[in-house]
């Protein structure tokens, strides 16, 4: 059942919507209540004022990162037409000299060689260089497509803070429709923190269950060095000692898989497409792109890169790469943009990776210490946590509402660490809940569960939470 109040809003009168469910079990008249909570707004104005100016600031940046997206991969297309060009150039002046003092017959067979070369480059063109820029291409439009949902969300939300604020500057001193919209203003205030990636809700752990993600081809137990949820709810997860990706259906079966070695981590690209980050540390270090169609692994373009690769993150067309001693920022096509942080005091100082929802936070963990590092858009480092429920902290994920999870491997535990990376808000699993040896973690929207693979297990552990 929907209740109305009205207010007169320029000779107009304004609704303000509130609800009651069925499934409540008692109804508090509103005079009761105006009695006991603090009606004033004046707090409430200004907290509206601050989440209005921080949506838009962030559609600002949402729109700028669609335009960088289209920019980055107009320039390498370029770049590699140029090359195939430069390529038919060389050959065809290598061509031009050979054929100095030739004539006849030999003349007629240079021109033919030179034709059956020209078509090759293209063909090679075609085939390799044109697949990979189209794969690229269709990455472009999907990631444009979600950060325009997003911009959306965004002004949907700002229309309604906006709408909001303006109640509440002509509310004045009416106790009832004070209490009124402040509930309501408290409400849309939460979605927008949630957008804003600074959802402050404690995850609450409601039932746990674990799953086999052995497959009959494995030799050894399973180390799940890493996942990612995709966004139809499949996984995919990263088999370190069996050396195998693996597909998992939303029930937590494996459906497919795919042999590598040297796995180390993965990020979600498109809604159907991860990287991966394979490293050995000694000679490959690389990036390999792979998407999932109708529950296949087609493995894709692979980015070579002349440092470790042991973590990855990805943002709205902008990688993040640990090598273990520093934090890198490459466009999706490979090309290296900056060095974000750096520590070279002892290994694997930067070990894993997130960020944020909106791209303004990064965090770091150390494999060798128990903390957790929290660095601004430019590398700052903005907060440093230190726990001891962080002991050997490995994986890494950060949900869409910004809630931050950590493994903490020694210690056995999961933690949720607040936004800003300034305190550790609870600690959602422990070795009593079968946690052991956790070394990846992830967040499932479409379950409302977080997923924990472990080392030396061939089962991950799944909680539902609240």
């Amino acid at each position: 059942m929907k209740l109305h109040r009205y207010i007169d809003h320029d000779s107009q009168m304004t609704p303000i919507d509130f609800e009651v469910t069925s499934q409540c079990r008692e109804v508090t008249q509103i005079s009761e209540l105006t009695n006991s909570q603090p009606s004033g707004l004046e707090g409430l104005s200004v907290e509206l004022e601050t989440v209005l100016g921080e949506i838009k600031t962030l559609q600002i940046s949402q729109e700028a990162s669609i335009q960088s997206l289209q920019r980055t991969y107009n320039e390498h297309r370029e770049v590699m037409i140029e090359q195939m060009c430069g390529n038919l150039n060389t050959y065809i002046d290598k061509c031009d000299n050979n054929s100095v003092g030739t004539s006849g017959g030999n003349e007629q067979y240079l021109k033919e060689e030179m034709c059956r070369n020209v078509v090759s480059i293209v063909n090679e063109f075609d085939n390799i260089t044109a697949k990979e820029l189209n794969e690229m291409k269709d990455e472009v439009i999907s990631i444009k497509g979600s950060v325009t949902s997003s911009i959306h969300k965004c002004t949907s939300v700002h229309n309604d803070l906006s709408q909001f604020h303006e109640i509440v500057e002509i509310i004045g001193d009416h106790k009832e429709l004070c209490l009124i919209a402040s509930i309501k203003c408290k409400h849309i205030i939460q979605q927008a923190l949630s957008l804003l990636g600074k959802s402050g809700k404690v995850l609450n752990v409601q039932s746990n269950t674990k799953h086999n993600v052995r497959t009959p081809r494995d030799s050894k137990e399973c180390h799940i060095i890493g996942m990612c949820v995709l966004t139809d709810g499949q996984m995919l997860v990263a088999d370190s000692e069996n050396k195998r990706y693996k597909l998992l259906n939303q029930q937590y079966q494996v459906v497919s898989h795919w042999d590598v070695t040297d796995i180390m981590d993965m990020c979600q690209i498109t809604p159907s497409e991860v990287a991966v980050a394979v490293d050995n540390a000694i000679n490959t270090h690389n990036v390999q792109f792979i998407t999932v169609t109708q529950s296949q692994l087609t493995p894709g373009r692979k980015l070579e890169l002349q440092h470790g690769c042991t973590g990855i993150a990805c943002h709205q067309g902008e990688l993040f790469i640990c090598s273990g001693t520093a934090l890198f920022k490459y466009t999706l096509y490979g090309k290296q943009l900056c060095t974000l942080y750096e520590d070279r005091s002892r290994p694997n100082a930067v070990w894993m990776c997130a960020v944020s929802p909106t791209g303004d936070r990064l965090y770091i963990t150390s494999w060798n210490q128990p903390k957790l590092l929290t660095l601004a858009r430019d590398g700052t480092l903005l907060a440093t946590l230190t726990d001891p429920a962080l002991d050997g902290p490995h994986g890494l994920h950060v949900t869409p509402a910004g809630q931050v999870l950590v493994c903490g491997y020694w210690s056995h535990t999961v933690v949720q660490v607040g936004w800003e990376g300034e305190s550790k808000l609870a600690t959602l699993a422990t070795q009593k809940d079968g946690m052991r040896y956790p070394l990846s973690v992830c967040y499932s929207s479409s379950s409302s569960s977080i997923i924990v693979g472990l080392m030396g297990s061939d089962h991950i552990l799944v909680f539902r939470v609240e």
